[in-house]
C-alpha cells in the first residue's frame, strides 16, 4: 500500500507538468537528454581511464582509446538524427495520437510485468531485425554499416547509427507499450530504462554491479556480450537478453580476450 501511494504521489508530480508532457517539444528532448544522461558518467570515466589506471581492470578493451574526434563524430550524428528525422515523426504522432494521462498510477506489480513484457518485445523485434541486417549484405552495407564504424564499444557510440536504423528500433520502442497497453508512467519508465540498457551495452566498462552480473544463469548478456558482436560481427545478435541468440545458434561466449586475439 505505501509503495502504491509513493508512485501515485510520484505520478500527481508528473501529472501537474501536464502541459510540458503534451508539448510536441517533449518526447525528443526527453530521449536527446535522457541519453546524454546516462552516457556522460561512461565519457568521464573513459577521459580518467588514460590517466586512472585502477579503472583500466574494469575497461573490455583495456588498450584501445577513445578520442576526442570519436566522441564529437557520435554527438554530431546524434544531434543530426534527433533534429532531422526523429523530431518531425514525433509532432506527427503528437498530431495523430493525443495522449491521455489518467488520474491514477498504475500498480507496482502491473508496471514492472509492463515494463519486462515491452523489454522483451523489443529484445526479440531488434534481434530479427539485427539478424537480418547482418545476414542480407545490402541491408548491412546499406543500412547498419555506420553503427560498425567502431570495434571499440563506448557509452556515445550507442545512436553512432544512419536514419533507418535510429527509426526502426525508435518505432519499436514507442510502438511495444501502445501494444501492450501500457500507463503513460509504465511507458516513460520503459523508455528510460532501454536506453540505458542500450547505453550500457555499449558501454566498454565491466563492473561488479552490472547488469549481466546481477541477473541469475547467464540470461542477460550486457556489454561483454555486445562487444563481441562489434569484434566479430557475427554473433550475439540480441541487445539484451541471451535465449534467442542461444536458440538460433549465434551465441558466442564473451571472452574478450580470445576475441581480440581472434580478431587481429
Amino acid at each position: 500500500m505505501q509503495v502504491f501511494l509513493v508512485l501515485q504521489h510520484s505520478w500527481d508530480m508528473i501529472r501537474a507538468q501536464e502541459a510540458y508532457l503534451k508539448s510536441p517539444f517533449f518526447p525528443v528532448l526527453f530521449s536527446f537528454f535522457v541519453y546524454l544522461g546516462f552516457c556522460l558518467p561512461y565519457m568521464i570515466l573513459d577521459m580518467l581511464s588514460w590517466k586512472v589506471d585502477f579503472l583500466t581492470k574494469y575497461k573490455i578493451q583495456p588498450k584501445s582509446q577513445i578520442t576526442w574526434a570519436m566522441l564529437r563524430t557520435c554527438i554530431v550524428l546524434t544531434v543530426y538524427n534527433h533534429i532531422v528525422f526523429i523530431f518531425p515523426l514525433t509532432v506527427l504522432n503528437w498530431y495523430w495520437r493525443p495522449v491521455s494521462y489518467p488520474l491514477e498510477a498504475p500498480g507496482i506489480l502491473r508496471l514492472i510485468l509492463d515494463i519486462i513484457a515491452c523489454l522483451l518485445l523489443f529484445d526479440f523485434q531488434y534481434f530479427v531485425w539485427h539478424l537480418i541486417h547482418h545476414k542480407v549484405p545490402w541491408l548491412y552495407k546499406t543500412f547498419h554499416k555506420v553503427h560498425h564504424k567502431y570495434t571499440l564499444t563506448f557509452a556515445l557510440a550507442t545512436e553512432h547509427s544512419g536514419a533507418w536504423e535510429t527509426l526502426s528500433l525508435g518505432f519499436f520502442a514507442a510502438i511495444n507499450p501502445v501494444l501492450l497497453n501500457c500507463h503513460p508512467l509504465t511507458e516513460m519508465l520503459f523508455f528510460i530504462v532501454n536506453i540505458w540498457l542500450s547505453v550500457e551495452d555499449h558501454c566498454g566498462y565491466d563492473f561488479p554491479w552490472s547488469p549481466h552480473r546481477l541477473v541469475p544463469f547467464g540470461l542477460f548478456g550486457g556489454a561483454p556480450h555486445h562487444d563481441i558482436h562489434h569484434l566479430k560481427f557475427k554473433s550475439n545478435y540480441a541487445p539484451y537478453f541471451t535465449h534467442w541468440d542461444k536458440l538460433f545458434g549465434t551465441f558466442l561466449e564473451a571472452n574478450i580476450k580470445t576475441a581480440i586475439l581472434t580478431h587481429f
